[in-house]
């Protein structure tokens, strides 16, 4: 059995904070400049430009590469070996208040959802927890905008609307959001589970690499053809017109009822954050 202190947890997610919020990585501003050697339009061409320069002296200052500073989501794998001295979940958000306070990060989260009363140091976070084999402890820091988090979305379909109908929701949700996410996205599909299965899976898929595919052929597949439509509605960069309205299309599935066919869509900005470090 390996021993970590939640002080070391807190902080660990300290600098995270101030990471993810600074630093863009490297992936993402690589796929920025891919789409801009395939854009026809000048201004689609420019406004990758800009977004590509903003990333620069975003991390060569050390300040944010947008003033909205998220919402802290957490993702934490804990090894069945593992003990944690000390309350985790504390420990994650005293690594949160402190990173976003170090780091003049804006605060961005209310106490109470009617009353509107902000808690200033941006807590609590969304945690989620899994348990797995091993003695490590792996946390995934995802600070998620609240422009792109609006325009997200679920659906309960039913098992006949098929592949077809999954495509025109998926499809549906990104016209009607238009410019509103910060194009160009990252798009978080879940499929299956039940109704709060479906929106952790569509949550989990914006944090795997932009690089990658599903391991199942038929996800993969479907993963291109969405990412293909998408473009083709021509919302393109920060909504001015483009091929580039999506970066990436990301699927998790989950088994589901048989006479269910729950579908979420979550939708991230181009400042497709997040940070993993492992203990």
């Amino acid at each position: 059995m390996r021993t970590i202190e939640a002080k070391t947890i807190s902080e660990k997610i300290c600098e995270m904070a101030k990471d993810a919020n600074y630093n863009l990585n490297s992936e993402m501003i690589n796929s920025f400049k891919i789409a801009r050697e395939k854009e026809d339009s000048d201004l689609a061409k420019e406004i990758l430009s800009q977004l590509i320069e903003n990333a620069e002296i975003a991390s060569d200052d050390q300040i944010p590469i947008c003033q909205d500073t998220g919402f802290g989501v957490v993702f934490l794998e804990i090894g069945n070996d593992v003990h944690i001295k000390g309350d985790i979940y504390k420990a994650v958000n005293e690594g949160i208040r402190r990173g976003y306070k170090e780091g003049y990060l804006r605060k961005s989260i209310v106490e109470d959802p009617i009353k509107r009363i902000n808690t200033n140091d941006n807590t609590p976070a969304v945690i989620h927890t899994k348990f797995v084999s091993g003695d490590k402890l792996k946390i995934t820091f995802a600070p998620k905008g609240g422009g792109s988090e609006n325009m997200s979305k679920i659906k309960m379909l039913k098992p006949a609307d098929g592949v077809e109908g999954i495509k025109k929701f998926v499809i549906k949700t990104i016209k009607e959001a238009g410019a509103n996410p910060c194009p160009p996205i990252i798009v978080g599909v879940g499929i299956g589970g039940t109704f709060e299965k479906v929106a952790y899976l569509a949550k989990k898929a914006l944090i795997r690499d932009i690089n990658d595919s599903h391991p199942d052929k038929h996800i993969a597949n479907l993963e291109k053809e969405l990412l293909t439509e998408i473009n083709e509605l021509g919302i393109g960069p920060q909504g001015f017109g483009g091929k580039t309205t999506a970066l990436a299309v990301k699927i998790e599935k989950f088994p589901c009822h048989i006479a269910s066919l729950p579908v979420a869509v979550n939708i991230n900005c181009h400042a497709n954050r997040h940070k993993e470090i492992i203990i």
